[in-house]
């Protein structure tokens, strides 16, 4: 199955890696997301210091 995929040099969108400005092409959906990852502990820790910060 193949996704479409954005390079971040120019923001051009395609289904090849290679994108027409040279750049490399990646792909723009985040990770699943899932309680149970290994960086959720250091994710509320962000969160967390970030609520601080901002009060």
């Amino acid at each position: 199955m193949m996704h479409i995929l954005k390079c971040p040099k120019c923001s051009s969108y395609g289904l090849k890696e290679k994108c027409s400005c040279g750049g490399i092409r990646l792909r723009p959906k985040p990770p699943k997301y899932s309680p149970e990852d290994k960086y959720a502990e250091y994710r509320r820790k962000y969160k967390k210091e970030q609520k601080s910060t901002e009060q």
